[in-house]
């Protein structure tokens, strides 16, 4: 039995994603199941090293209810980050290179060595050096933000850009600090780091783990994004952003038309 065209599938979401122009979901068509879709995932991530793109850390996606709520998606699933993927704090993106962009806003670490998988959480603050506020931008390459668990990972969840404040030393704790997404200077989303699988680091233990069924272990220096602490809000043109994480600070960036 032929499987699905990985290759094929995986040119399709990057030349969707280059021209931003949406395309109709590829699963059921396909024939696409989760460990192809991550097969998939990994080829789209080759398309962007082979044209000088770095990989430089890892993002967890659904991880909250309010996100697979807003989806439709029940778990949590994890994608690649590039450096040109990364834009600087307070710095602008163009509108014009995404399809239908949402914002939210998110916990970040700084590894300082390589976890093991299933690490306990006490000793957490030795593999992280820092941790950081973050804004995550994500744009499915999909008609109508619509999609399937498998498709969803295929398209690299969705990433699309992302923005870290400050890093500052890990606090003792992470799991229920305020959290706030502001649009030009009012309060879109009102959440707390708890809903990020009830404490951010957990979602460091489930990167490690789902990441590991698939060959691929973090790395010392990497960031990682610990997923969305509020549902996701569309980007317009000319909107500032501010996320605002309670102890650590803020991190923001304004979009152009």
């Amino acid at each position: 039995m032929i499987g699905p065209d990985i290759a094929g599938i995986a040119e399709k979401l990057g030349a969707a994603a280059d021209s931003a122009t949406a395309i109709p979901q590829l699963a059921a068509e396909t024939g696409l199941d989760v460990d192809a879709a991550y097969a998939v995932q990994t080829a789209l991530l080759q398309r962007r090293l082979d044209r000088g793109e770095r990989l430089v850390g890892l993002k967890m996606g659904l991880t909250s209810k309010a996100k697979m709520a807003q989806v439709g998606v029940g778990e949590v699933i994890w994608g690649r980050l590039t450096d040109v993927m990364r834009v600087p704090d307070g710095g602008t993106v163009d509108l014009g290179a995404f399809i239908h962009p949402r914002v939210e806003p998110e916990v970040a670490f700084l590894l300082d060595r390589l976890p093991e998988p299933g690490e306990p959480l006490g000793s957490f603050a030795d593999a992280v050096r820092a941790v950081a506020p973050a804004i995550e931008l994500i744009d499915s390459r999909y008609a109508n933000f619509t999609f399937s668990l498998p498709d969803v990972i295929a398209d690299n969840t969705s990433a699309a850009a992302f923005v870290v404040g400050a890093w500052s030393p890990v606090p003792d704790g992470l799991d229920n600090l305020g959290v706030l997404l502001e649009i030009d200077g009012r309060v879109a989303q009102v959440g707390s780091t708890a809903a990020i699988l009830g404490d951010p680091r957990r979602a460091l233990d489930e990167g490690i783990r789902l990441a590991g069924r698939h060959g691929v272990r973090l790395r010392e220096g990497w960031v990682f994004l610990a997923g969305a602490a509020t549902a996701a809000v569309p980007l317009r043109p000319g909107a500032h952003v501010r996320a605002v994480v309670e102890k650590l600070g803020t991190a923001s960036l304004r979009a152009t038309a």
